[in-house]
């Protein structure tokens, strides 16, 4: 199977976009006095989905680090007072990781300026993995006020 000029320019477009968006969020990090992978365990802690428990063996999974490195980051979140470490009720062996109010405060003025970034200028990763799959841009739609349109009024009569 031959790939396409086309593919490869999706892959090279797609790859520039995302490493342009975690660019972007570790200077967001470092703004705010953190280094992007401390940020990062603390929006894998703060974003795990419903149910998950913030262990150190899901954390190092998530944020893809090995086990060690992942106790060393918490070591040092830990000292700043970002987070907690505490054994778990169910299983004493079990290490759960907590958010404490500072770090909470951080993450989400991280995460804040993410988010507006993201829905600023989210369109052309979104075009980029359109194009990767084969899908195609989703038309742009401009809602055009009633009032605004030619006989917008018509067949109504006028209140004063």
């Amino acid at each position: 199977m031959r790939i396409a000029t086309a593919n490869y320019r999706a892959l090279a477009a797609l790859r520039y976009r995302i490493r342009l968006f975690l660019s972007d969020g570790d200077a967001a990090a470092r703004r705010v006095g953190l280094e992007p992978q401390q940020y990062l365990l603390l929006l894998a802690v703060r974003g795990l989905p419903k149910g998950e428990k913030a262990t150190i063996h899901v954390l190092a999974e998530r944020l893809m680090l090995k086990h060690n490195s992942t106790v060393e980051l918490i070591d040092r979140l830990e000292t700043r007072r970002y987070l907690r470490r505490t054994r778990s009720r169910e299983d004493r062996r079990c290490v759960l990781v907590k958010l404490l109010p500072r770090g909470k405060q951080l993450v989400e003025r991280v995460a804040r300026e993410r988010l507006t970034e993201m829905r600023a200028g989210g369109e052309a990763l979104s075009d980029a993995l359109d194009m990767l799959i084969g899908r195609q841009p989703k038309p742009v739609r401009i809602k055009v006020k009633k009032s605004a349109q030619p006989g917008g009024s018509k067949g109504r009569g006028r209140q004063s």
